[in-house]
Order: C-alpha cells, then structure tokens, then sequence
C-alpha cells in the first residue's frame, strides 16, 4: 500500500505539475457555471490539489476537502475546509454540495460503488460531478494500473465509457473529454 500519510510534501510539491493544462482548462469551464458561493467538495483530495484549481478559477467558491490521510490533509490550503474520512463515508449531510471533484483519486477507492453511492446522497438536486483519472485503454494508463496494484492499491480503474455506463445508472447525464493517456468526466446529477 502506498504511504499517502508520509507522502504529502512530495504530493504538494511536485502534484500540479503532472495535471494537463488542457484539464485545468476544462475544469474552470466546468466551474463556471455553478453560483457564487456554491460548496465544493474535493473527494480523495490528498494535498487539495483540485480545490487549488478551483480557487484559481473562481475564488468565490466554498472549498471542503476529504481524504483518509491526515498527513495529505495537512498540506491543503488554508482556504479549504479540511475532513479526514473515506469516500466511501462522507461526513455530511444530504444534499449538501453543488458540486463534487475527483482528480486522480477514484481508482484508490475500495468500493467505487459505495463512494459513488455516497456522491450521490451528499449532492444537491442537478449536483454537478467532475472526475479527472488514468485511461486504461492506453499503454501508460495500463502501466500505472498495474504499478498500482503492486504496490496494494485497489487499482480500480475504469475505462472511460464503462465508468460512463455506471454513472449513467446513478442518476448521471456524463460528457467524456479525452487527454492523451487520461480523461475527464462532466456530469449533472438528475435526481428524482
């Protein structure tokens, strides 16, 4: 298992370099749409990565974060409400968050299901879900899957229309982007 709580210098200092221009990109356009002041959540958000780009985007945005290492935690932003929890139990209320982020933090989860299921109850009605991760349909997606589960991760990574599909049957209307190697996901909760 990889060492996340003895890991976040490394991550804060070297983190943003590996996410694509072309996907900082997508997220503000992402963002852009939500009201002023609308809660943000950073799901499996390690160092707070994804709220650092969000707050880049729209510095009017309320910014939380959960991760199970505290030793990630502590090197989110200041502006960031911090929680040490797992995505598969999200200590919030219902229907609480506009919008949801997941980068590079989906295939570290132990049940998918559960935290997607999770997602869904702590996200407001058209509740909005961007998900930044490897593509294993390609060879560097496939080397990073298999790296990852040497080291005792789960490993559970989706190709980018299977996890389509899964969303799809939670409620989700899903746009795919491709980058390379990686891809994103946009997409509006319909709940009913």
């Amino acid at each position: 298992m990889i060492p996340f709580n003895h890991l976040g210098w490394i991550f804060k200092t070297f983190g943003s370099r590996v996410y694509p221009k072309e996907v900082r990109h997508g997220l503000c356009k992402f963002l852009n749409v939500l009201d002023s002041r609308a809660k943000v959540l950073d799901v499996g958000a390690g160092t707070g990565m994804m709220c650092e780009f969000a707050q880049a985007c729209r510095d009017d945005l309320l910014l939380s974060a959960v991760d199970p290492a505290p030793g990630m935690l502590k090197f989110s932003p200041t502006y960031v409400t911090a929680h040490e929890a797992s995505a598969e139990a999200l200590p919030f209320d219902d229907n609480h968050f506009d919008c949801i982020l997941m980068g590079e933090a989906l295939h570290h989860f132990r049940e998918v299901d559960l935290a997607l299921e999770q997602a869904v109850r702590v996200l407001k009605d058209t509740g909005k879900l961007f998900i930044y991760d490897f593509n294993i349909q390609t060879w560097m997606g496939k080397i990073i899957c298999h790296g990852e589960k040497l080291l005792g991760e789960p490993g559970n990574f989706f190709e980018p229309e299977v996890l389509k599909t899964k969303l799809e049957t939670y409620g989700f209307s899903v746009k795919i982007k491709h980058y390379a190697w990686r891809y994103t996901i946009s997409a509006v909760l319909e709940k009913k």
